[in-house]
């Protein structure tokens, strides 16, 4: 991630820059550069923190929080969407959103897996059934949320409270008649 380089005295010379050595003689320094690049910092987290479906950006340093998902073509569905964005980014949270309409939902899924956004929130089918899905992206672990307690779930999972998605999680799963993981 870092990197160095010799400047050599070029500008050293054309600044006039000098020092005394140890025999107290006047000499033009050496001049020499390192840092940390931003971009080789990306780049390093990009080849550490990946998959074969893409990146998986660590919680710490994504670009995103969550990653909202809207599928389908009902227009309920973008219409919750556009209300968990908006509920999500009101608390803090900063949010992709993908609200593409002529996109299938299996490329909206690649494209996010792709992306590598810690959390997806998936607002589709499930909707129907009163639920919207949370999937963790490094895992693949998902699990349906009551649509009432959505907003609080996402909040929970990424600032890190363990006890309040897993009481989400078990209502869910409960509603749902399925067994919690």
């Amino acid at each position: 991630m870092g990197h160095i380089f010799q400047l050599g005295r070029k500008y050293a010379e054309s600044l006039g820059l000098k020092v005394l050595d140890h025999n107290g003689k006047l000499v033009t320094v050496t001049m020499g550069s390192y840092g940390v690049g931003v971009s080789r910092a990306v780049a390093a987290v990009a080849e550490g923190s990946y998959d074969e479906f893409g990146l998986v950006w660590p919680r710490e340093i994504t670009p995103a929080d969550v990653h909202v998902v809207a599928t389908g073509k009902a227009e309920e569905v973008f219409a919750k969407a556009d209300e968990l964005t908006a509920a999500l980014q009101a608390r803090g949270v900063v949010v992709l959103y993908d609200d593409r309409r002529k996109v299938s939902p299996g490329v909206k899924f690649k494209d996010a897996e792709l992306i590598g956004v810690p959390t997806i929130v998936i607002v589709g089918r499930s909707l129907e059934d009163g639920t919207i899905e949370i999937k963790d992206r490094a895992s693949g672990d998902r699990h349906a949320v009551p649509v009432d307690q959505i907003v609080d779930a996402v909040v929970s999972e990424v600032r890190g409270s363990q006890s309040g998605g897993a009481q989400v999680k078990r209502a869910a799963t409960a509603k749902a008649g399925g067994v919690a993981s």
